[in-house]
């Protein structure tokens, strides 16, 4: 891969995490579609780091007061707003992490097929479309249930599959569950933070081992920046553009992209 394919990916990488478009979906089809190089792991592990150190930029006054309250209720019995939000940030968080584990190799399988991917695009859209259906915003994050944060893990998921948006399906639980727009795209932003460590931890350690990571610095770190950039604008773009507009949008684009890679494919 050469520095400009990196930058393009990273752009790519950093933009579709967080808008409801399927990052994974992308970086399957893309290269399959224009005959670019498919990313190495070491890549697209510090490319998805990008795209968390712009979630942790954006939302960190909230994060920090969020990590606080959580440490203290674990040694105080902290018992306020921020406290209960964190622990369902943590329950949102144990579907996909169980997922990933018992069901890795599978959908790792899935990355390899790009008219699998294309499907699970258009199954995308339709969530997008449910969830302007479904939107009959009663309810803040604050009253958010226990039972309301596992559906929306549940949905975190599903989005383990190529294909399938992780903030779109998490959107879409949190308007089903009776959030507002753009209620519902902060809690998946949110959401995104344990489980794109986690997703991102192993594979750095391991190739900081085997001494991966240094072989092609320029490389990585092109591909990291760009991601960190264009994931910040896109929870920006994100965050304005749900207070005013619906779905609709994303869910064509999600279609045109599909069915585009079904008929190549």
């Amino acid at each position: 891969m050469d520095p400009l394919h990196a930058v393009a990916m990273g752009v790519l990488q950093g933009a579709t995490e967080f808008l409801p478009v399927s990052s994974s979906g992308h970086l399957v089809l893309i290269p399959y579609l224009l005959g670019w190089p498919i990313p190495s792991v070491a890549f697209d592990a510090l490319v998805h780091w990008g795209t968390l150190l712009a979630v942790l930029a954006y939302f960190r006054s909230e994060l920090i007061s969020l990590a606080k309250a959580w440490f203290r209720s674990i040694t105080g019995g902290e018992r306020s707003y921020q406290a209960y939000l964190s622990w369902l940030i943590v329950l949102s968080t144990v579907p996909g992490a169980v997922a990933g584990v018992v069901l890795g190799d599978f959908f790792e399988a899935l990355f390899s097929s790009p008219r699998q991917v294309s499907i699970a695009l258009i199954g995308t859209a339709l969530l997008l479309v449910l969830a302007e259906l479904g939107l009959k915003p009663r309810k803040s994050m604050e009253r958010l249930s226990w039972l309301n944060a596992l559906f929306i893990g549940l949905f975190q998921a599903l989005a383990i599959t190529p294909g399938i948006s992780r903030s779109g399906a998490t959107i879409t639980a949190g308007i089903l569950a009776g959030l507002s727009r753009e209620e519902a795209a902060r809690f998946s932003f949110l959401l995104s933070v344990p489980i794109i460590f986690g997703a991102g931890l192993k594979e750095v350690l391991d190739l900081t081992l085997a001494g991966e990571l240094w072989s092609q610095w320029f490389i990585l770190f092109a591909g990291f920046a760009s991601a960190l950039t264009s994931g910040y604008l896109s929870i920006t773009f994100l965050l304005s553009f749900v207070k005013r507009r619906r779905l609709y949008a994303f869910a064509i684009y999600c279609l045109a992209l599909g069915f585009l890679g079904l008929i190549l494919s």
